[in-house]
């Protein structure tokens, strides 16, 4: 087997091809499953679609009305809309969805059926319409004729079906809900729908008009117990401010102005203090440390000080430019230094006088501020009296403007609460009625038609696929080459018995027999010779072509036929195989191997006196044993009369006479073909590798079994080594077309057309 598995590709290979090809071989496997199951197809694709026809015929046609509505807050009574602010018109999704459940609920539902008495119609509490619910109907009357039905078991019915045909949605990203409903008339699913957004108004509106008669009722008695409280409130205040002589300014007491005032007054002072003291401060550590920068003489502003400084620094400048050429001890140097220190002088008395002017002004704010906190400290002093009135005089205005303000807050709830239930609105309206539709909804002839044709070949090729994993034979030669590794050769198809002429219909055995010739048989062993041009004949031509191209590589006169089984066609095709080598001119002889089963020998040499058995044992000389036929020149060597009655044929057959003789045979003939027994049952076939060149492998085609034939070759691997190929024998050419057109008759009428018309 080793050498068949090298010829396959590489596992890299072929990964690579895959990935490349993915997509057009999982097609490409899809159709071929298709073609090779066809007649699954053709079966339950029609019995689908008939069943989607036979749904829409005996479905009633129903129709489909949509009403749609918005939910719209900004939709406020004429008073409200100065109150009304963007924040309040917007609704969020969980109020939306929870205005659809309060559509669907059993409320609104039951005040439609109410409405419109549909406990009556039946369409709601009947079976139906069409010829199921008409049927359905006769039988419950049938077997309940008598039985009345309860207003309530009514109400159920028509609600069971109710809900099964109303519908409602939300429109994605609106406030917009649409409603709809299916019935078996238009006009009365259009009534419907519209009736469902009508009630679903009126019951928000009674549900509104039932909350604000409750908050109206409890809100009054509220307001006269806070007009009660309000009042006693400010009475107790008035009379808490005569009593302890509290006078108030422009909503203050008089003592908390003035309070106010001086803290503020000692602020300022505190701040001119700070601000004095700082510069005391600050030019005084400027003449501690002499000349004073730039910043220093910009915050004093005195044009002397400024003059005086740029003075020194010139001198300081040119005193340093002369140190360093004349050096330190020179007179100009020193004298330069003369006009620095009186300089210095200078600018220090008249910061002395600026600094004298600063602390008269610390002096004076000091001064002022201590006379500030004197007077804030009487005036805390005098308002130490009246902390304590104070403190309840805060309580008694808090209670005072509490109770005011509460009694104002209900007040106007109770106004609205009023307003509202003498004009309630609802946040829902209808902005597109529904209308009685023109077309049907249900059932849709195309949608029923594409859902039954599509689970039909759902269906269809789940079966398929279930066949082709659990239907393990043969049926094209790509199972064969997948399965075995092995080329099929040839696929043959069944043979229709041909008709020998009249005159060699009683031709006389006994002298058949005495002449050692294979007479005109009625059976299928000379087909090819009666019907050169068929496809079985080209067929055939193939095994001769790779018998001759192998023959290049290796000897390859003795050719083995075998099979898994009895009754594939391998005697059959053994016969043909040999007569269309030796029609063609070539020395053949046919050896009928098969020393269980003779079918050649029974056939071609019924009444042979010897045959292989006998030439081995010496019994018999090898030209006195052959057959000839006539037409073909076609050599045949039985198996013999005595090859049944062996004990052990196989010790026969692979003995060292028979390889003998297979010899003699080699050198004798161009070609010799040995009808062997199948290899499965029996083990005759193993002991042959001496002296067989090769062997043909004969498969029915769509009866043996895959496993089987693995089986047979894993038992036998010295045969596999040796095999030409497989051929595929009675197969049904017009079944075939389904899974290897290009082996099939197509091709060869095609040509045998045009060898009519040469």
């Amino acid at each position: 087997m080793l050498k068949h598995i090298e010829n396959l590709p590489r596992s890299d290979e072929k990964r690579v091809r895959l990935d490349g090809t993915s997509f057009a071989d999982t097609l490409k496997s899809f159709a071929t499953v298709v073609r090779r199951q066809l007649p699954i197809f053709l079966i339950i694709l029609p019995c689908a679609l008939t069943l989607g026809l036979l749904y829409l015929l005996t479905t009633p046609a129903s129709y489909t009305a949509v009403a749609r509505m918005v939910i719209d807050t900004r939709k406020v009574p004429a008073f409200q809309q100065q109150q009304q602010t963007m924040g309040d018109s917007i609704i969020d999704t969980v109020a939306v969805a929870t205005q659809v459940e309060i559509l669907t609920s059993e409320n609104v539902s039951k005040a439609v059926i109410k409405d419109l008495k549909l406990t009556e119609d039946p369409e709601f509490v009947g079976a139906g319409g069409g010829l199921v619910g008409a049927l359905f109907h006769l039988l419950s009357n049938l077997f309940d004729p008598g039985e009345a039905v309860s207003e309530s078991d009514l109400m159920r019915r028509a609600l069971v079906t109710f809900e099964s045909r109303r519908k409602v949605t939300r429109v994605p990203q609106t406030y917009v809900m649409s409603i709809s409903f299916r019935s078996l008339s238009p006009g009365k699913a259009a009534q419907i729908a519209n009736a469902i957004s009508d009630a679903y108004v009126v019951d928000q509106l009674e549900a509104k008009y039932q909350t604000t008669r409750r908050a109206s009722a409890w809100l009054q008695d509220r307001i006269q117990t806070l007009r009660r409280d309000s009042v006693s409130s400010v009475r107790a205040l008035i009379e808490f401010k005569e009593k302890n002589n509290i006078i108030e300014s422009a909503g203050k007491l008089m003592n908390e102005q003035q309070m106010s005032e001086v803290t503020s007054q000692l602020i300022l002072s505190h701040a001119a203090t700070a601000e004095a003291k700082a510069r005391l401060d600050r030019i005084e550590k400027v003449m501690a440390a002499g000349i004073p920068d730039d910043s220093m003489v910009d915050a004093l502003k005195n044009d002397v000080i400024i003059k005086l400084r740029g003075q020194y620094l010139e001198i300081a400048g040119r005193a340093a430019l002369w140190a360093q050429k004349y050096g330190s001890s020179h007179l100009a140097i020193i004298s330069l230094h003369n006009q620095m220190e009186e300089l210095r002088h200078n600018i220090k008395d008249e910061m002395a006088k600026i600094a004298g002017s600063y602390k008269s002004e610390y002096e004076i704010a000091e001064a002022r501020e201590l006379s500030i906190k004197k007077s804030l400290d009487s005036a805390v002093a005098d308002s130490r009296l009246t902390n304590q009135a104070q403190v309840s005089l805060t309580e008694l205005e808090s209670n005072a403007s509490t109770t005011k303000a509460m009694y104002e807050n209900f007040l106007q709830r109770y106004m609205e609460a009023v307003q509202e239930q003498s004009f309630p609105i609802s946040e829902a309206r209808l902005i597109s009625p529904a209308d009685p539709p023109s077309t049907r909804s249900n059932p849709n002839t195309l949608v029923v038609l594409a859902v039954t044709g599509v689970s039909g070949i759902m269906v269809a090729f789940g079966v398929a696929a279930l066949r082709e994993t659990s239907e393990r034979v043969f049926r094209a030669g790509a199972q064969v080459e997948e399965a075995l590794h092995v080329k099929c050769i040839a696929m043959l198809p069944v043979l229709k018995q041909v008709n020998p002429p009249a005159t060699d219909a009683h031709e006389d055995a006994a002298v058949l027999a005495k002449q050692r010739c294979i007479g005109k048989s009625d059976d299928l062993m000379r087909y090819v010779v009666d019907s050169p041009f068929s496809q079985f004949s080209e067929s055939l031509r193939s095994l001769k072509v790779l018998a001759d191209l192998n023959n290049v590589v290796e000897v390859n006169k003795v050719i083995g036929v075998t099979s898994t089984l009895p009754n594939e066609g391998k005697s059959t095709i053994s016969a043909n195989f040999a007569s269309m080598i030796a029609h063609a001119g070539s020395q053949v002889i046919l050896v009928d191997a098969d020393l269980r089963n003779p079918t050649l020998s029974r056939h071609l040499a019924p009444n042979s006196a010897a045959g292989l058995v006998e030439v081995a044992a010496g019994r018999v000389a090898l030209e006195d044993a052959i057959w000839t036929d006539p037409k073909t020149g076609l050599a045949f060597l039985s198996s013999g009369p005595e090859s049944t009655k062996l004990l052990h044929p196989n010790a026969i057959i692979g003995s060292a006479a028979v390889k003998s003789l297979f010899r003699q045979l080699r050198d004798k003939y161009d070609y010799v073909i040995v009808d062997f027994s199948p290899l499965a049952p029996v083990v005759d076939t193993r002991t042959t590798t001496g002296f067989v060149d090769s062997y043909i492998y004969v498969i029915e085609w769509a009866r043996t079994k895959i496993d089987v034939v693995q089986h047979s070759f894993s038992e036998a691997p010295e045969v596999y080594d040796r095999l030409l190929g497989v051929v595929l024998n009675k197969v049904n050419m017009s079944v075939l077309q389904r899974y290897e057109r290009y082996r099939t008759n197509y091709y060869y009428r095609k040509y045998d057309h045009y060898r009519n018309d040469e």
